[in-house]
């Protein structure tokens, strides 16, 4: 039987996925990912006959690196990736040396990733693309979205295929991560508010280049700023043979080539390199850099991620990784709703906590954008914020806090990491045992676990976490955990406490002792 074609009694095209995902950039595989480990069904189609080239966003900030270990990628992100270099500033044929564009933060016991990873964007998504059809998930490629209609039991969506044929699919969900055009967005007449962070156009290019002989090692980003026509920017791609070309122009009403000749010019124009010295033109786009975000990130049984629900400038890496917290965020509680019991109400928390992030964080991406036009190498300097370690849903629905006097992490925050050790004394990572789709109660100290009916400061049938967590003790009666050198008393406070922390790794409840409560507002 077609699946397109499944019909309920009434005629209505019967859900046969419990999630439709409109887009196979990194927020839809990652969404895909994540809610194929929790046995959610996903159908993911994409209008593109493969995976997207170009490097794109080619930067992995710490936070996003320990999604994608949750998740069953960070090995092999790392292996595929590495850090970024100093940047090398040049005038004319002239090194001027150089200097560090990231701060370059210390490792703490607390976070187990404290740089950014440099991974091109067609590589992250190859990964994740590998993983899903690990778990068995697949990307119907050459498949648009043409049109979608919803009622109060899913979501019918029209489709049309590379071959000429069209159909419909029917889902409980839609997610729409088509990017920053998205057709989604546009049916569901919601609008996107923002500005034109710059003017004038920008290529990006992903180039082969002979230009060792010229000063252009592989161990520098190399930058032109006052280059004729505007700044131009060389950086070696991580893991590959290629370098990734920025060139911004300086007048507006330019109209850049990006055919392999032209930017085989604009290489050669910028910057001591000949037109010859570029063998490969892999990729090339123009763009001219927005901050935009959509009015709203739902629309009754369909969500936006990723670029369809906010566009940035490349500057400060924020893009991609904000697109791939989106559907982290989202991932578990369509879980939860679909597979554990969890009140539908819970979906609205995505909005409630996703839009007031991704405002902030297109607020960095814009004044990092402005510094380096600006000339200002200290605003442009990429500083701890951009690692997106510190957001926090503090604010939002899921969080509550039961503590007279919170301690160094309260409800909303994300939970930290902790060296810490088994109970015979093997080192293990507090986030190896917190790894899985499930929820962890963390109980440290003497703190008195709470019983199995426990509410959860009201938030219990809102999350629906029965038959989903698990109770780790760190020190205490009979610990599941040791402590020996006190990171988890640092990170998290002295105790007892008790932490609910959500499968995406961020505390939802926190108590001195368990106590009952009125169920949350949220499932009302």
């Amino acid at each position: 039987m077609e699946l397109n074609n499944v019909k309920d009694a009434s005629g209505t095209p019967a859900p046969v996925a419990d999630v439709l995902i409109v887009g196979a950039g990194p927020a839809g595989l990652t969404l895909a990912v994540d809610l194929a480990r929790r046995g959610v069904r996903a159908r993911v189609v994409e209008r593109g006959e493969g995976l997207l080239p170009g490097a794109r966003g080619k930067g992995i900030q710490p936070r996003s690196r320990e999604v994608f270990d949750d998740l069953g990628v960070g090995e092999a992100m790392r292996d595929a990736g590495g850090p970024y270099p100093p940047m090398m500033k040049w005038e004319d044929e002239r090194r001027l040396g150089a200097f560090e564009m990231m701060e370059r933060i210390e490792p703490a016991p607390d976070r187990p990733y404290h740089e950014g990873w440099m991974l091109p964007q067609w590589r992250t998504a190859e990964i994740l693309h590998a993983r899903l059809t690990e778990l068995g998930g697949h990307v119907e490629f050459g498949t648009a979205l043409t049109g979608l209609e919803q009622d109060g039991d899913g979501v019918t969506a029209h489709l049309a295929h590379a071959d000429g044929s069209a159909g419909t699919a029917r889902a409980a969900y839609l997610v729409a991560a088509d990017g920053g055009r998205s057709t989604v967005r546009k049916a569901l007449g919601i609008g996107m508010t923002g500005e034109t962070v710059d003017p004038a156009p920008t290529v990006v290019a992903d180039v082969v280049i002979d230009g060792a002989e010229r000063g252009l090692d592989r161990d520098h980003w190399h930058v032109w700023w006052q280059a004729p026509g505007g700044g131009i920017a060389l950086c070696p791609l991580a893991g590959t043979d290629q370098f990734q070309a920025l060139a911004q122009y300086d007048d507006p009403d330019a109209v850049p080539d990006a055919s392999p000749e032209g930017v085989r010019q604009l290489i050669a124009d910028r910057t001591p390199l000949a037109a010859a010295d570029v063998r490969e033109v892999r990729w090339a786009s123009v763009f001219t850099p927005r901050a935009a975000m959509a009015d709203r990130f739902r629309a009754g049984r369909v969500f936006l991620v990723g670029d369809a629900a906010h566009i940035h400038s490349p500057a400060g890496g924020q893009g991609l990784n904000t697109s791939v917290q989106d559907a982290y965020n989202l991932g578990w509680k369509l879980g939860q709703v679909l597979r554990h019991g969890a009140d539908p109400a819970l979906l609205d928390s995505y909005e409630a906590e996703r839009l007031p992030v991704a405002a902030g964080v297109l607020g960095i991406s814009t004044r990092i954008h402005q510094a380096h036009r600006a000339g200002d190498a200290t605003g442009q300097r990429r500083a701890e914020e951009v690692h997106q370690l510190e957001l926090s849903y503090r604010d939002g629905p899921l969080a509550v806090d039961d503590r007279d006097h919170p301690g160094p992490v309260a409800a909303g925050d994300r939970a930290p990491d902790a060296p810490c050790a088994l109970p015979d004394g093997t080192p293990v990572r507090l986030f190896d045992v917190l790894r899985g789709p499930q929820f962890t109660l963390l109980v440290i100290g003497d703190a008195e676990p709470p019983t199995p009916d426990a509410d959860f400061g009201g938030l219990a049938t809102a999350l629906g976490t029965a038959g989903c967590l698990r109770t780790v003790r760190v020190g205490g009666p009979d610990p599941d955990l040791l402590d020996p050198d006190g990171h988890v008393a640092t990170g998290y406070g002295p105790g007892p406490a008790l932490f609910l922390i959500r499968p995406d790794g961020h505390v939802c409840w926190a108590a001195d002792t368990a106590r009952t409560r009125t169920p949350s507002a949220l499932t009302h």
